[in-house]
């Protein structure tokens, strides 16, 4: 029996939660129906488009060649989203893609290179995505932090400067301060896990019938994954902003 077999009915019955949300907006004058139904509306789209697509990607007989295209546009679009929500941080397109990118490579070479899961396109896409999706968030974070603070620390900074320190010297308890803000937020959510919260993976997978057993093994391996994509995204993430931001002579560069 599958236990996660849910048909229009049980789908449209779980719609009564976003009404309840919309209820408390109303509630309590929170201004946030429209978002609510918006939000729900477009998650609904999206993911019956992507069920859809994913048909041509996770088969056992699908060209590997499809997901890695597959991947390639997760990425764009990340590092677009990354762009809109950080405009003002130089460089924060490419240098978000290359994150990306540096992040994937790592830790799905990990996973993938020590047969932890099967180089399959039911495997490619799903890491993929849980990599890219749990790094998007602490890449803006850190990008913001360290932009915002090379003008809100220019004298601090110009001062360490003018002690003879090289640039990376002199931003440095920038870097790791904001680095700091950007994975702790990552680290308490992974010491939490089985004793606030039951993951999504480990969820999904039990409700499908899987044994609990396995399921936790499967969602250790996903956490690690997620701590090690989030971490090595700002690392990268950060190491390229701190070079955009000083010039080729060391100088803190003035932006308005």
């Amino acid at each position: 029996m599958n236990h996660a077999d849910i048909g229009l009915a049980g789908l449209a019955a779980s719609a009564i939660l976003i009404a309840v949300a919309v209820g408390v907006s109303l509630w309590r004058s929170l201004g946030l129906e429209r978002q609510l139904l918006w939000a729900a509306s477009r998650a609904l789209v999206q993911l019956l488009i992507v069920g859809f697509a994913l048909q041509f990607v996770v088969g056992d007989d699908d060209p590997l060649v499809y997901s890695l295209i597959w991947l390639v546009v997760m990425h764009l679009f990340a590092a677009y989203t990354t762009w809109r929500r950080a405009s003002d941080v130089p460089s924060v397109f490419a240098l978000s893609l290359l994150a990306y990118a540096a992040s994937s490579l790592v830790t799905l070479g990990v996973l993938f290179g020590f047969h932890v899961y099967e180089l399959e396109g039911r495997t490619i896409v799903p890491l993929a995505g849980i990599v890219v999706g749990n790094s998007l968030a602490a890449t803006v974070l850190v990008s913001r932090r360290l932009f915002d603070a090379s003008s809100e620390r220019r004298t601090e900074i110009e001062g360490r400067l003018a002690l003879g320190l090289s640039a990376s010297d002199a931003f440095q308890p920038v870097l790791r301060e904001s680095l700091r803000t950007a994975l702790i937020p990552q680290i308490e959510t992974t010491k939490a896990v089985g004793i606030i919260a039951l993951p999504g993976a480990m969820v999904g997978l039990v409700l499908a019938g899987v044994d609990p057993a396995d399921a936790v093994r499967v969602q250790i391996s996903v956490m690690y994954l997620v701590l090690g994509s989030v971490a090595t995204t700002t690392a990268v993430m950060s190491l390229g902003i701190a070079r955009e931001l000083f010039t080729s002579s060391d100088q803190l560069i003035r932006r308005r």
